[in-house]
């Protein structure tokens, strides 16, 4: 299967020069959590922008100096096996879609693959082959700032919420802590003062430093609050292309997978599934 017949060519873009205030504005107003840059009124590609990138650089303004402009594209006639394999190689969920002239003709997901192809497939391979066993996790009643700590320790895009029985109870997403926060700005004032050498009556010279700092700050409420409490799950021996159908239908990107006696033994992920047709 071609990329071309998989990837999504309504595409919405943010163009450079521009700021943050404007691609947050543009992911939230589009429900998207990544933009293609291109540059200025054309379609030529420069760079992709996620809300990670937004997240960890919370001082900086300039989508130029937000982007990743160290770009890997594929092309409408590649198979989608080569998207699929770049995906993996450089631990991206999406990746655009560039003519031979390095314009921006459409984007192409990890989703994409799993929805269009993974769940119309003979994939039988159990997804406890393609999981992963280290998933982090939270109280209910943890801090939304806390729990976000946690998921980026991992490295991840989500994290499960654990009851006072240590039952999954609901599972927190990237999404959902960005519509929780916002960015702000705290100010700091250091000051030090330095005395005339020699002269008892001279008045000390005092030095002040502003400081001004951009921060993630976020809602007082819990995760229980926000997080998704009807958790879809997996089993360990839930067929491959049983879970694609499942992400599809649902429009869910990751699955938590229960072991024989329900408890917590890990999660897959669109991005883990593509992995079984690489294979």
């Amino acid at each position: 299967m071609l990329v071309k017949r998989v990837m999504s060519k309504k595409v919405i873009s943010v163009s450079v020069p521009g700021n943050r205030e404007k691609a947050l504005d543009l992911m939230r107003k589009e429900k998207v959590s990544v933009l293609p840059v291109v540059k200025g009124d054309t379609k030529q590609l420069v760079g992709f922008l996620t809300r990670s990138d937004l997240i960890i650089n919370p001082d900086e303004e300039q989508i130029a100096m937000l982007m990743t402009s160290d770009l890997v594209t594929v092309k409408p006639e590649d198979d989608i096996e080569v998207a699929a394999t770049k995906m993996i190689e450089n631990n991206v969920r999406r990746i655009p879609v560039a003519d031979d002239g390095g314009n921006l003709v459409g984007i192409i997901t990890s989703f994409d693959i799993v929805a269009q192809a993974i769940a119309s497939s003979d994939l039988e391979t159990p997804v406890e082959e393609f999981m992963i066993k280290t998933v982090p996790t939270t109280w209910e009643s943890t801090p939304l700032n806390v729990a976000f700590e946690s998921m980026k320790q991992f490295g991840l895009k989500s994290i499960l919420a654990l009851d006072d029985e240590g039952q999954l109870s609901g599972i927190l997403t990237e999404t959902d802590f960005i519509a929780e926060s916002e960015i702000i700005s705290e100010r700091s004032e250091h000051s030090s003062t330095v005395g005339t050498e020699g002269d008892k009556w001279s008045w000390d010279s005092t030095s002040v430093l502003y400081i001004e700092k951009n921060r993630l700050r976020f809602s007082n409420k819990l995760v229980k609050d926000v997080a998704a409490c009807n958790v879809e799950v997996a089993n360990a021996k839930t067929k491959v292309n049983d879970c694609a159908k499942k992400m599809k239908t649902l429009t869910i990107e990751q699955i938590p997978v229960i072991g024989v006696e329900g408890d917590l033994i890990g999660i897959v992920r669109a991005s883990d599934l593509i992995r079984s047709i690489v294979q």
